[in-house]
C-alpha cells in the first residue's frame, strides 16, 4: 500500500503501449461497491475471495498487461503462485516511514489503516510489511521506490531475465 504501483504501472502500460489493470478498481466495478465499503459490509476474508476471483478473471486477459495489485493480495489462496505463473512480479520497496507518509494523507480508503494515526500508524505498516516479506521477497524484481522514476522502472523491467527469455 502507497508504493506507487497505480501510478507508475499505469505510466509503464503508456510507455509499453499495452494495456493497463487496476485490481481495485476492477474488484469495484465487478461488486458495484467502494474497497472500503466489501470490508465493512462483508469483511477481509470475503474481500480476500472476491479479489481471488478478480485476479483470475484480470489474469485470464490475453493481451499483454501491467496489473496492479493491492497491497495483500499475493498473501492470500494461491495468488502467489498464480501472479508468477502469469507474468513478471515487482516488489516496489519503501521504508516504512515514507508509506506511512504517503498512506496518512489517504487511509480514510485504507480498510485496514483507517483507524490509525502517527506512532501507531507506523507501527502498524510496519507490522503488515514484517508479516508480508516472505511473499513480497518472492517477486522477480524489487526495486527500490524511493525516487523511482517510471523510466528507472522501465528500464530494470527490460533488463529482468523473464523478459528476455
Amino acid at each position: 500500500m502507497g508504493s506507487g504501483k497505480s501510478t507508475l504501472g499505469r505510466k509503464i502500460a503508456e510507455l509499453l503501449n499495452v494495456d493497463f489493470v487496476d485490481l481495485d478498481t476492477a474488484i469495484e466495478d465487478s461488486e458495484k461497491k467502494l474497497i472500503w465499503e466489501i470490508f465493512q459490509q462483508q469483511g477481509e476474508k470475503k474481500f480476500r475471495e472476491i479479489e481471488t476471483k478478480n485476479l483470475k478473471k484480470v489474469l485470464k486477459i490475453e493481451v499483454p498487461t501491467v496489473i496492479s495489485l493491492g497491497g495483500g493480495t499475493i498473501c492470500f489462496e494461491n495468488n502467489l503462485e498464480l501472479i508468477k505463473n502469469a507474468g513478471l512480479l515487482i516488489y516496489i520497496e519503501l521504508p516504512v516511514k515514507k508509506l506511512a507518509e504517503r498512506l496518512n494523507e489517504n487511509k480514510q480508503n485504507r480498510p485496514l489503516l483507517v483507524s490509525y494515526r502517527g506512532n501507531e500508524l507506523i507501527k502498524e505498516i510496519a507490522k503488515k510489511l514484517k508479516d508480508r516479506k516472505k511473499y513480497y521477497e518472492q517477486a522477480e524484481l524489487k526495486i527500490n521506490g524511493l525516487n523511482l522514476t517510471e523510466e528507472k522502472l522501465l528500464e530494470k523491467i527490460m533488463e529482468c531475465e523473464k523478459i528476455n527469455r
